[in-house]
């Protein structure tokens, strides 16, 4: 016997609402990250599976994901440069740094072979996620999708929008948290030492037990996490 839930008209209204629902961005702080491989190329022209979460638990380091939406583009260049100065300050940390975009495998190795001065990023060690399935980025939903239709007759799904990724940056500690998110739309580039800063704060929070205030820097003063901890620190600042 033939139920509503089991109807054919029932399972096509289904499959039309799972297929234009919106990506939707949902915060993932304070939980793991998705365990996925995803392909990835480095410099040498290797292509390999890459496991984010795994790389901060098996190899006990915190890691640094920062997507950016093309390859051979403009904003972009400029970032994988400024990652890869300063990839001796997180390697200090026990950061592993790893970059990512949707493009191909081929694709990363073609730029990572395009001088500096012709707009390319040779030079650039750290590894480069190509998630030219999108299944990691559009997990994440941090994907250009300005909007969806569904055509009944042929049930087929148009996007709107690049289908490309904004600026996301993950920072994700040894035991695969993510502990910070942060998303710059396509003109806008990073500051890397926000993330160093972020990441030296965080840090000190594991070591010490202690919470970082506003504009907080090595060096500086933390506090409690109480009632006379916030007052001695302002009381003094």
């Amino acid at each position: 016997m033939e139920t509503p839930l089991s109807s054919p008209i029932f399972a096509a209204e289904l499959r039309k609402e799972s297929k234009t629902q919106k990506q939707q961005h949902m915060s993932i702080v304070g939980k793991k990250f998705p365990n996925l491989s995803v392909n990835a190329m480095n410099d040498l022209g290797d292509t390999f599976k890459v496991n984010v979460l795994e790389e901060a638990q098996k190899n006990n380091k915190k890691v640094l994901l920062f997507w950016y939406p093309k390859d051979f583009t403009f904003v972009c260049p400029t970032e994988l440069h400024a990652f890869q100065a300063a990839l001796e300050e997180f390697e200090k940390r026990n950061v592993m740094v790893i970059g990512a975009s949707c493009d191909t495998p081929e694709v990363h190795f073609a730029w990572l072979n395009t001088p500096k001065d012709d707009g390319g990023i040779e030079g650039v060690t750290y590894p480069i996620l190509a998630d030219s399935n999108r299944n990691l980025s559009s997990r994440l939903g941090i994907l250009d999708i300005t909007g969806e239709s569904y055509d009944e007759e042929t049930g087929d799904v148009t996007l709107e929008g690049d289908n490309v990724t904004y600026r996301a940056t993950y920072l994700i500690d040894e035991e695969g948290t993510v502990f910070h998110e942060g998303v710059n739309h396509m003109p806008l580039g990073r500051n890397v030492q926000e993330f160093i800063r972020l990441i030296d704060a965080y840090t000190h929070v594991q070591k010490n037990g202690e919470v970082c205030p506003a504009n907080w820097e090595e060096g500086k003063d933390a506090m409690k996490a109480d009632r006379k901890g916030v007052a001695d620190y302002l009381s003094l600042n």
